[in-house]
């Protein structure tokens, strides 16, 4: 089973992130900022980070730039799940590393769409 770390700030985004995730077969684990995330991904690096860029203690791409340096942090698939939608912060997250970036709020359908983009789910057949 795949794992996938959800880490943001607001418990009811992590819960409805968990409850779709868990949906779609992943073992979820949560982090309400980059701090407690780059604990988790000592303990265990997991499969793929959805990530929130807003956050207190360590900011999203903080994190993603830490892990990325860590030993094993080129592995997870990481999705930057925020509200900046803007080229600038976009260009960011990707030369920081992320693999791909959805808005929020987000639903079942578009987070899945992205986790088979990344590699993380075998693609829907068509029907």
């Amino acid at each position: 089973m795949k794992t996938c770390l959800v880490v943001d700030d607001s418990g009811v985004v992590r819960k409805v992130a968990r409850r779709i995730l868990e949906d779609l077969s992943f073992n979820v684990r949560e982090a309400a900022d980059g701090q407690a995330a780059l604990k988790a991904c000592e303990e265990a690096m997991p499969d793929g980070i959805l990530l929130d860029w807003n956050m207190p203690v360590m900011e999203g791409i903080e994190f993603l730039e830490l892990l990325r340096k860590t030993e094993g942090g080129d592995v997870p698939r990481v999705i930057f799940c925020t509200t900046n939608n803007d080229i600038e912060h976009i260009t960011r997250a990707i030369e920081a590393g992320a693999n791909e970036y959805i808005m929020k709020p987000f639903d079942q359908d578009i987070l899945r769409e992205k986790l088979e983009e990344v590699g993380l789910l075998e693609k829907a057949p068509a029907t």
